[in-house]
């Protein structure tokens, strides 16, 4: 039997669950990704509060259970909701979808939360997201073991150059474009931008788009998000 109290938490998903109830896909501190049955929330009169539990909003809470889905006990605020809109609330919305599809349940990443309301603050904050993402996607896979290569060669004793083109394996990192002439193509610039959190322009920015979605795909076992599509849009 499972007892959590005053966990830091957000809410990356919900959906309608049998009659009356709500399931939401949570990112937990200490217990990562938890799946949580509020029961009632689509009653007369929820035991929870209806906007509390939103997207984007810090908060604390309590569940209990056995298994795979949990039934949540508690929820309260633990700080303002990031006001997202636009392009930064659709860049929210992809993180939230990533976040469901690239980690599992119950495998906790204690140091996502933060970097995860760091991403929020960004956002709300008017940082340019296209730049804001491609920091957190590779932290993100920094915490899952996947951390990207940007500064070396793959199989060679050499660091990446700045004026050189390279193909990008998702596997093993960046091999020089000339041996292996294979999508997605990535300058040594755009690389060492992303290594030394250095903003580069908007043509780099598009690189580095381009590779880190070839990267989290080849993690996501080939599938496609939701959110690419409405993003390629914008």
């Amino acid at each position: 039997m499972i007892r959590v109290q005053d966990q830091p938490a957000f809410v990356l998903h919900q959906r309608p669950y049998r009659e009356t109830s709500m399931l939401f896909e949570v990112m937990t501190r200490d217990q990562g990704r938890v799946g949580l049955i509020a029961r009632g929330m689509r009653s007369a009169r929820p035991r929870h509060a209806r906007g509390l539990l939103s997207p984007f909003v810090a908060l604390r809470i309590g569940y209990s259970g056995r298994g795979e889905l949990l039934t949540l006990t508690g929820a309260e605020p633990a700080g303002a909701s990031m006001l997202l809109a636009g392009r930064a609330l659709i860049s929210g919305l992809y993180v939230n979808e990533l976040l469901v599809r690239l980690l599992q349940r119950h495998d906790p990443h204690p140091e996502l939360l933060g970097r995860y309301a760091l991403l929020l603050e960004e956002l709300a904050g008017g940082v340019d997201p296209a730049w804001a993402l491609r920091r957190f996607e590779r932290d993100l896979l920094a915490a899952l073991g996947f951390a990207p290569l940007l500064t070396e060669v793959a199989g060679h004793a050499a660091s990446v150059d700045p004026a050189q083109a390279y193909s990008y394996d998702p596997e093993h990192g960046p091999v020089p474009f000339a041996q292996r002439s294979v999508p997605p193509r990535v300058s040594g610039r755009a690389l060492l931008a992303l290594a030394e959190d250095v903003r580069p322009d908007g043509e780099v920015l598009r690189e580095l788009r381009h590779m880190m979605r070839a990267v989290l795909r080849h993690h996501l076992g080939g599938r496609e998000l939701n959110a690419w599509r409405t993003l390629a849009q914008r």
